[in-house]
């Protein structure tokens, strides 16, 4: 009973830490599931935080190429960034939804000094188109528009490393978490092959005991099978005996004293005689059942 129990409670521990085993590799999974589209996240914001960069980066490009050559050719870069800004702008907003508020407010003031920036060059765009060269290097020299790519690198370089903080301090956690799942796992496989090896010891040693029961059960039973055949033997032996008394005792009352007997007690003397002889008749009949053909010869 003892060893039964064990036997269950080594099973039920062993399917725990199966179970355990595979919720540690899910959560990993999804672990991993997790960092991939945090990656893939982080990696398009970046993406877009450049790709804002460059849009300006185009435009002033432009606008100090023309500013200086009058050349059409030069707006082309420069009107080629002004539709993309918008988009990259629009992007970005998304990207950054459902970050902080400070990397929002961040979002917020890059693309007011972008619009200035973009309106600085447009006037001095304006102004080169319409003959006032002078006028338009006098803004350029005024060093405004570089004031605004100032602070739009800034901003680009803060929301830049704002998001390399976030996916280094995520990094650092799924690493921390990662070695915890290792460990964990390393564990409860180092319980699982305990478990599986106490398992099998236990049933190949209640496998060896019921083998030993099983021969001390057939010794036992050997041991009173044969008690009991020398039970019905005596008991046969002391039937047939007394059988035989009664039989012979009532074939000496008939043939001696026969004549004597009234008519009811021949009938008795008869009956008894009869009786005895059935029951011999039963008694041999059982002897030589299949149960007692060990017994046919004391029969």
């Amino acid at each position: 009973m003892i060893r039964k129990a064990a036997l269950q409670i080594l099973a039920f521990a062993l399917l725990g830490c199966i179970a355990w085993n595979a919720y540690i590799a899910v959560k990993q999974l999804t672990e991993t599931q997790r960092t991939g589209a945090v990656a893939l996240e982080n990696s398009k914001i970046k993406a877009e935080i450049s790709g804002v960069l460059r849009d300006l980066t185009d435009m002033e490009t432009g606008q100090r190429g023309y500013l200086l050559t009058a050349d059409a050719s030069y707006l082309q870069p420069y009107s080629e960034a002004k539709a993309r800004i918008e988009t990259d702008f629009s992007s970005l907003r998304s990207g950054l939804a459902h970050r902080p508020e400070r990397e929002q407010s961040l979002e917020s003031q890059l693309e007011s000094v972008a619009h200035s920036k973009q309106a600085e060059m447009e006037r001095t765009i304006k102004m080169r188109q319409e003959g006032y060269r002078h006028r338009a290097f006098k803004l350029v020299d005024s060093n405004e528009g570089m004031e605004y790519m100032s602070r739009a690198r800034e901003l680009l370089s803060e929301l830049s490393m704002a998001e390399a903080s976030r996916f280094t301090q995520f990094d650092n956690a799924r690493s921390g978490s990662l070695r915890k799942a290792l460990v964990s796992t390393a564990i409860v496989n180092l319980c699982l092959v305990v478990l599986a090896a106490c398992l099998l010891g236990l049933m190949c040693y209640h496998a060896r005991m019921l083998d030993k029961e099983t021969a001390e059960s057939k010794k036992e039973l050997t041991i009173r099978d044969s008690q009991l055949s020398r039970l019905t033997s005596i008991l046969s032996n002391q039937a047939r005996s007394t059988t035989s008394v009664i039989e012979a005792n009532a074939r000496l009352l008939l043939e001696s004293y026969g004549g004597f007997l009234p008519r009811k007690g021949h009938e008795c003397a008869e009956q008894i005689k009869d009786a005895s002889a059935e029951m011999e008749s039963l008694r041999q009949e059982l002897v030589c059942s299949p149960g007692n053909n060990g017994d046919h010869r004391a029969a």
